[in-house]
């Protein structure tokens, strides 16, 4: 099965989801609102769901078997790690390429 992901937003905050995803399969069928979240056993990829009357969560998506479950699972957070690296690898280079030496740096007198 084709799976394409993207990572469409970071909450790089103190809180559980760390980001949204959505995901193409076969390019046939599109998922929206996939949660990545730091769960106590790390990253997994939480279902768009609601909450029904009961105050339980259900998901609207879901893979009907184990291993469809766990490749996209494996999909989604190994494309939020790729994004972390990229936008790291990104944030270096503008912070190199700004990078004064310290005689050249302004300075500030009182």
């Amino acid at each position: 099965m084709k799976i394409d992901v993207k990572i469409t937003s970071l909450n790089p905050g103190n809180g559980t989801t760390k980001a949204y995803a959505s995901v193409n399969l076969d390019d046939a069928i599109a998922i929206r609102n996939i949660r990545i979240v730091d769960g106590k056993n790390g990253l997994f990829a939480s279902m768009p769901s609601y909450q029904g009357s009961d105050k339980k969560y259900y998901d609207l998506v879901f893979p009907l078997t184990t291993e469809l479950r766990e490749e996209l699972n494996d999909a989604i957070v190994n494309a939020y790690q790729q994004t972390l690296t990229q936008l790291q690898k990104q944030s270096n280079a503008n912070f190199q390429q700004t990078e004064q030496p310290y005689e050249a740096a302004p300075s500030m007198s009182m």
